[in-house]
């Protein structure tokens, strides 16, 4: 006799997760020059794009079917492309923590969630090499495949230096109304890099020493540095205010999405209920929600 379809088992998805970031620590040239490339120390945050795969036959019930955003489903191509694979029937479903178009890496977190699931579905060892040739092939990128901090080419995906899981922060940070198109903006960046290479330049040894050291308050002071250089080419609307109120709420740095809408304080201790309301209070006054996450791994 056929088991009826509504006590049978649900099939078990193949799934892949990966973080998103509240922009960056640092980006800015790797080293003063004519021909800067573009390196970042990307700021991860406990907020995730997750992507799923159930295999089995598709639902017949007239809903439309999930679909990988063009990004992720290029990926997925160029994986089966690479392994000489075929997906077996089923659905794509997923949820990302991560809004589009604000620095805070999403497009990258869905790639590497995709691949992720492809590696699980098809039983594969995860490979790093293949993730940063798919990368390549579609976008810069983050360093959100690796689960630590890095010095990271993001043109070139290669990975300048691996920075450990030492340092973390509390944050408080503002999400600006708008997007930012990294590729229309790149041109002007690299003209500011040029212009302020040396600046940059002891901003990055600051804030390798700080990670060297296992110093969250140098790490923080660096990455301030870094806001303040990219608010001369690309500014936020709420720096001024919240860099003159940094110290009266106990913070030891400002970060920002330095190719998006992100701004925030670093915190090396969790501000605490009176800080929180404090603060929620006077973002509102500038006519934006505050919101509150760890970044970083420490």
């Amino acid at each position: 006799m056929r088991e009826p379809a509504s006590t049978r088992p649900r099939p078990v998805p193949a799934s892949g997760v990966c973080h998103g970031t509240l922009g960056e620590l640092y980006q800015g040239p790797l080293r003063a020059g004519p021909a800067p490339d573009i390196a970042v120390v990307s700021f991860p945050v406990e907020r995730h794009s997750r992507v799923y795969f159930t295999p089995g036959t598709r639902a017949a019930d007239g809903r439309e079917p999930h679909r990988l955003g063009e990004k992720a489903a290029t990926a997925a191509r160029l994986f089966l492309e690479h392994y000489g694979l075929r997906m077996p029937p089923g659905e794509w479903s997923g949820h990302s923590d991560l809004p589009v178009g604000v620095g805070m890496a999403s497009s990258t977190a869905d790639i590497v969630a995709t691949l992720r699931c492809l590696f699980r579905l098809f039983s594969l060892n995860d490979d790093m090499d293949v993730t940063l040739g798919v990368l390549a092939a579609i976008e810069r990128s983050d360093s959100v495949f690796l689960d630590e901090f890095a010095l990271h080419l993001s043109g070139r995906h290669r990975v300048v230096r691996r920075l450990g899981t030492g340092i973390g922060f509390h944050t408080a940070f503002v999400t600006e109304p708008g997007t930012v198109d990294t590729a229309a903006v790149t041109p002007r960046l690299l003209d500011h890099y040029r212009r302020r290479g040396e600046e940059y330049e002891r901003c990055l040894a600051d804030l390798l020493k700080g990670f060297d050291s296992g110093d969250p308050a140098a790490v923080a002071r660096a990455a301030s540095v870094s806001a303040a250089l990219s608010q001369e080419v690309l500014p936020k609307t709420t720096y001024e205010g919240l860099l003159a109120r940094r110290e009266e709420f106990g913070a030891e740095g400002v970060f920002v999405a330095h190719t998006g809408c992100v701004i925030g304080y670093l915190f090396t201790h969790r501000p605490d209920s009176a800080t929180r309301a404090d603060l929620s209070a006077y973002v509102r006054s500038l006519g934006h929600q505050c919101s509150f996450a760890q970044g970083g791994y420490g």
